[in-house]
């Protein structure tokens, strides 16, 4: 009983002297650690924010050298947008143009088909295959051309507005695009670590359709390629309308006056035949009127030796009734005979 209730164990000093020299040491291990840990979250904090502020930098860096590359490209569809509109609008005056010409040709074409109904009615010998009926065929000809023409410039027109349209639809879109896009980055680029009303979201967000940078210029490129050469082909297409509005009109016109020329040469060759055969009508009558006289002269003449025949004839039947030997073929017997056979030949004649 004694021994439960005596005085614990006492320690010798030294062993108190070293259990306060191992407190000490593993206090200062600890404290020793702790600097170090310390030290340790310090250079990483100022590495983290280092690296922080470094990316921010970055991104607003990138951020705004992409509103940039996209004001950029935004410019360039916006420049060749207008053009489409200025194309379009250039190639509806072409239109109006060549429908007003196809129109205008409708009524020379109507003229030329009268002209040649109108000349089908000309008679007998007149009825002739001339050089105004070959003219007008020729105008016939040319103003059918001009028309197919026309019509086929129309259709070519009417496609390559058809496809310009396209295009600005597409380069419409791909404005609509950028233009929301740029305003989504000039956010982003406006956005700090005091900016209200941050967010926090999932860091591994996902996109629908991602593009690299190159694929993002090669369709801006594509949609401005299209641009430029459905430009170049309207270009093309209107200086060919010009040339051939201008060709077109001097076809007819030269053609018109060929025809003009034609028609003057054969009324001119008309009036002639005309008049010659109006002077030999006056001739001709002229000469039937000295015919009846002349006719009217031989009448009077055949009356005239009619008194003489009749003398002649009668001194004859009288003597005739000489008696006997007197009834003499003699010289007046003769000459009265050659006078009867002369008036009758000069009568008959």
């Amino acid at each position: 009983m004694s021994r439960l209730t005596g005085s614990p164990d006492k320690f010798l000093p030294s062993e108190w002297k070293h259990a306060n020299q191992v407190h000490f040491r593993s206090s200062e291990a600890e404290r020793a650690h702790s600097e170090k840990l310390t030290a340790e979250c310090q250079r990483l904090i100022e590495e983290s924010n280092k690296s922080t502020k470094h990316m921010q930098q970055d991104a607003q860096k990138k951020l705004e050298q992409r509103i940039l590359d996209i004001k950029f490209w935004r410019q360039e569809l916006e420049n060749k947008f207008e053009e489409m509109v200025q194309e379009i609008e250039s190639l509806i005056i072409f239109k109006s143009r060549v429908e007003k010409a196809l129109e205008s040709c409708s009524q020379p074409f109507q003229v030329t088909l009268q002209c040649l109904t109108e000349r089908e009615k000309r008679v007998a010998i007149d009825l002739v295959h001339d050089g105004v009926e070959e003219e007008l065929l020729k105008e016939k000809e040319v103003i059918e051309g001009v028309m197919v023409l026309l019509q086929r410039t129309l259709e070519q027109i009417n496609e390559q507005i058809r496809l310009i349209r396209s295009v600005k639809y597409y380069l419409e879109k791909d404005l609509q695009d950028k233009f929301q896009a740029e305003r989504i980055d000039d956010f982003c680029s406006l956005l700090t670590n005091t900016s209200p009303d941050l967010k926090e979201g999932n860091s591994n967000l996902s996109v629908g359709i991602a593009v690299t940078p190159e694929e993002w210029e090669s369709l801006c490129n594509l949609n401005i390629s299209k641009a430029e050469n459905e430009k170049n082909n309207s270009l093309s297409l209107r200086a060919l309308v010009a040339s051939l509005l201008k060709q077109t009109s001097a076809d007819m016109r030269r053609q018109y006056e060929a025809t003009g020329r034609a028609f003057e040469l054969r009324i001119q060759e008309t009036k002639t035949a005309k008049t010659q055969l109006e002077n030999q009508l006056n001739e001709l009558l002229a000469e039937i009127a000295n015919q009846e006289k002349n006719l009217e002269a031989l009448k009077v003449a055949i009356a005239e030796k009619e008194a003489p025949l009749k003398v002649a004839q009668t001194r004859l039947s009288a003597r005739s009734q000489r008696p006997n030997v007197e009834l003499c073929h003699d010289p007046a017997q003769m000459r009265l005979l050659a006078e009867v056979k002369e008036l009758a030949n000069h009568i008959e004649r």
